[in-house]
């Protein structure tokens, strides 16, 4: 099985000239040149979301859903609430960027935070390059505040953050179409704007469905602020965004995904 990379076709090749079965599984949204070469040579693609089917031959292509690992759904809220020691009665706002962290992000919410500890308290996953900078802007906060700003560099159980948030601010990789959508998560999206157009098409999905709002990372710092207090005065949009999140979830996507996979190579046996 392979997603792509500029590895995949002479891998690829190899496979198709041996008469080995190929599978192709897409985990955003639009398919770059790789995906696209190899799946001429593909018995099967595997693909996210229906708005992928579009690129493909229907005799091949197969809905499966973003695969998860099967302890994330296990998170609950009490249990995400005592792990990071939050106020149950408060709103929660979670922030991140991946394992280096956005910069755009962390540097448009360490501009508006006292206004926005005023309101709710932040769980802020900063990734490792901006994170003394974060931790900085924390100390920094009068202890009010600061007891309401539950700062990371890296977070191992992803799935208990998830389950703490009432709004996730973030980039739009593809495991947002596969991580929101199980924890009904309603979200803030800024598109990496050098990423090709792969995460504005992946948000584009969240968005067009009503679980999702995007910004534009070279205006974050102007709207993040109205965009975040918006959505958290207005519980009705949340809960709305939030089932039009969970309307995108597929049953177990990864069971899914072994089928396609097993299912190939039973065929070539």
């Amino acid at each position: 099985m392979t997603t792509g990379g500029f590895v995949a076709g002479p891998v690829a090749v190899a496979c198709w000239l041996r008469r080995v079965p190929i599978v192709v599984y897409l985990p955003d949204v639009e398919p770059g040149q790789a995906v696209k070469f190899v799946a001429r040579l593909a018995t099967k693609i595997a693909v996210t979301t229906d708005e992928s089917t579009k690129y493909f031959p229907a005799s091949k292509v197969i809905v499966t859903g973003y695969p998860t690992r099967s302890d994330l759904a296990q998170a609950d809220r009490l249990t995400a609430i005592q792990y990071f020691d939050l106020d149950p009665n408060r709103k929660t706002v979670l922030v991140f960027g991946g394992s280096k962290g956005a910069r755009s992000i962390n540097r448009a919410v360490g501009a508006i935070l006292e206004m926005l500890l005023a309101k709710c308290q932040v769980i802020h996953i900063s990734g490792s390059t901006d994170a003394d900078e974060v931790r900085a802007r924390r100390a920094a906060l009068a202890d009010e505040l600061k007891s309401r700003y539950h700062v990371f560099e890296y977070v191992h159980d992803m799935g208990l953050a998830f389950a703490a948030a009432d709004l996730v601010v973030s980039r739009a990789g593809a495991s947002i179409l596969g991580e929101y959508p199980l924890f009904g998560l309603p979200s803030i999206l800024v598109p990496y704007p050098y990423a090709w157009r792969y995460q504005r098409v992946n948000a584009g999905v969240l968005v067009s469905r009503g679980a999702a709002i995007q910004l534009d990372d070279a205006t974050l710092s102007e709207h993040l602020l109205p965009a975040i207090e918006r959505l958290m005065d207005d519980n009705a949009q949340r809960r709305a965004m939030s089932a039009a999140a969970r309307s995108l979830a597929r049953p177990d996507p990864a069971q899914a995904l072994a089928k396609v996979i097993a299912a190939a190579v039973g065929a070539q046996a």
